[in-house]
């Protein structure tokens, strides 16, 4: 209950700043700003004075308002945007460090590759920088396609050096083996030349000369390669094509939209560069008792404090303190920001369109769900992986004291489990328990077995069973495959409550704050493989102790205890059928009277102890 004594009230100055709402802990429960502190507080106390759903909640925690004066509402609108992201108050609008779009990059390396990398705010190298994407889907579609197209290296550095035969993607002419010395410089540079073009948008040469390569399969009656390139064609103009929408009325824009319902409200906004459309992004808040003008200006001063600007920004309303924040954004960017709110045509259509999207992702995901894409990249810029770990394999072993060893391989793809590809190894090891030879095994089995090898091998263990698993993969010539071991400090599988410990090959171990989202992805993997492992160990010794005591019965042997064992799969259901002479003991092939005669003279001696 508040204590805050309204007869303070008249006590407030009359002059422009910034209030800070707390609770009986001093904990800041909102930040505003206001030309007239003590008429803007007074708002608050007065049954007429403000509607927003939120605010009797807010007076109902609120035991004390502090006040900060300030001499221009320049200065006012620039401290509510940094007292915000101090405090972090519960009723404000507060934009989340969501880094979410991406560039794809050609390294700047003697031998370039293509990869993945955050946007940055200002590109060093744009002649190498391509997008942004603002769906990290979409690039991911983009750098798979280039790769198919163009036999760049898509190894790490440290993998390049070492490399003293080429690898498996030579084979497949995914890679031009520059690591071996298989292609010249001048004949890869051309190679890189080419992605750039393409790339950039100067995709017709290369689609013409697909064509011309189409055609003349065609004529050669080489229908299945002319179909395979014409399949290539489609891709390369599909992907391509999300990337770039016409509209004359926007050369270098951002367009801004809010959509809201009580408190949870979405900025959505899409980017124009060149009169392209080259994506979306969306911003979730939750809890908001802001208004409407002031979550857009909070946006523009938290989000454009580290993503570029462009030249203009829409807006769907005329804020009140427009020309303040186009001064500060001009500042920051060192050229004319103009920010304004279409009111008809082209650019009002454009608004209208943002709307629309904040109004769709609002329906489809209120809460702002987490973004797995998102989650993926933050995992390999963390781990410094060579590739997007699209594909994620993890290991486990299970036994009880060596009894009935097994291994499995649980598969997530695009950070969801796919249990189609999920795998199950009944180990051969015999005798004590080993888990280094366990491991072994079944990743040597794994590699044999798999065509699609995944991007990323987690293995639960530590540093030892990282070697292992490394020298496994060199052992059967496997390369590309990203390798880390997976260790809680206290050997606990028990989500979030230690540290973890990534260890990599070559490098020193890191270790993962708590409520690192990267974290909670390894652990999720990492707890589904212990939890598949135990649940396949334990059946596969429930079936073995059934046997055993199926054993003990005269007449009895392996081929009718695994006839019994398919038609029924556990003693209690055997002894069952008997009881209710079920009339499908008498159709089992190989089992005759005398056996089932058997089976009840061994349920009754049981049923006697």
């Amino acid at each position: 209950m508040s204590s805050f004594d309204a007869k303070d009230l008249g006590r407030y100055p009359t002059k422009s700043g910034v209030y800070l709402m707390k609770d009986l802990k001093k904990r800041v429960l909102y930040v505003g700003k206001a030309k007239n502190l003590r008429t803007r507080i007074r708002q608050y106390f007065m049954k007429s004075g403000d509607d927003r759903a939120m605010i009797p909640y807010l007076i109902k925690n609120t035991d004390s308002i502090d006040v900060i004066v300030v001499p221009t509402e320049r200065d006012a609108l620039l401290l509510e945007s940094t007292l915000i992201k101090q405090h972090q108050p519960k009723y404000n609008a507060l934009l989340k460090d969501d880094k979410r779009y991406v560039n794809i990059v050609l390294t700047r390396h003697e031998w370039p590759r293509l990869t993945i990398e955050r946007h940055r705010k200002k590109a060093k190298d744009i002649r190498n920088t391509f997008g942004p994407y603002t769906n990290a889907r979409v690039a991911r579609e983009v750098l798979d396609l280039m790769n198919q197209i163009f036999p760049l290296r898509e190894c790490s550095d440290q993998e390049l050096i070492r490399r003293t035969r080429p690898c498996l993607l030579h084979g497949i002419k995914r890679c031009a083996a520059p690591c071996v010395s298989l292609c010249s410089k001048e004949s890869y540079l051309d190679l890189v030349h080419s992605v750039r073009k393409l790339l950039q948008g100067k995709d017709q040469t290369i689609l013409d000369a697909l064509k011309r390569e189409m055609q003349a399969a065609s004529e050669e009656l080489l229908f299945e390669k002319a179909a395979s390139i014409r399949d290539m064609i489609e891709k390369i103009e599909q992907i391509l094509s999300k990337q770039h929408v016409d509209n004359s009325a926007a050369k270098n824009c951002d367009v801004l939209a809010l959509y809201r319902e009580a408190d949870h409200a979405v900025v959505a906004k899409l980017l124009f560069r060149e009169h392209k459309l080259i994506g979306s992004e969306h911003f979730p808040f939750s809890g908001v008792l802001s208004h409407t003008e002031e979550i857009l200006e909070m946006f523009l001063l938290q989000h454009y404090e580290k993503e570029e600007i462009p030249k203009e920004i829409f807006l769907p309303e005329q804020l009140e303190n427009a020309s303040l924040l186009e001064e500060i954004l001009t500042e920051t960017l060192g050229k004319k920001v103009r920010i304004t709110s279409p009111q008809k045509g082209d650019k009002k259509a454009l608004v209208r369109m943002a709307y629309d999207n904040a109004e769709a992702i609002f329906k489809k995901d209120q809460t702002g769900r987490e973004n797995r894409d998102l989650v993926l990249l933050q995992l390999q810029e963390t781990l410094s992986l060579p590739s997007l770990p699209r594909k994620i394999a993890c290991f486990d072993s299970s036994h009880t004291q060596g009894e009935n060893p097994v291994a499995v391989a649980v598969v997530f793809v695009d950070g969801k489990k796919e249990k189609e590809l999920q795998r199950y190894f009944s180990l051969e090891q015999k005798g004590a328990p080993d888990d280094y030879a366990s491991l072994k095994e079944a990743l040597t089995r794994y590699c044999k077995q798999t065509e699609d090898l995944p991007d990323l091998i987690i293995i639960d263990g530590g540093k030892g069973h990282l070697n292992v698993a490394t020298r496994t993969l060199a052992e059967n010539n496997i390369v590309g495959i990203a390798v880390i071991g997976l260790a809680k400090e206290a050997s606990l599988h028990t989500k979030g409550m230690t540290r973890e410990k990534v260890h990599r090959p070559y490098e020193e171990p890191i270790l993962l704050p708590k409520h690192s989202p990267v974290l909670f992805l390894l652990q999720r993997i990492r707890d589904e493989a212990h939890r598949v492992a135990i649940s396949f160990h334990q059946k596969k010794r429930s079936k073995s102790r059934i046997k055993s005591r199926l054993e003990t019965i005269p007449g009895i042997g392996p081929k009718k205890r695994a006839l019994l064992l398919k038609q029924y799969g556990s003693m209690a259901r055997i002894e069952e059928a008997l009881n209710k002479e079920d009339s499908s003991l008498f159709t089992i092939k190989g089992i005759t009277e005398k056996d089932l005669q058997n089976l009840r003279e061994f349920f009754s001696k049981k049923d006697a102890l």
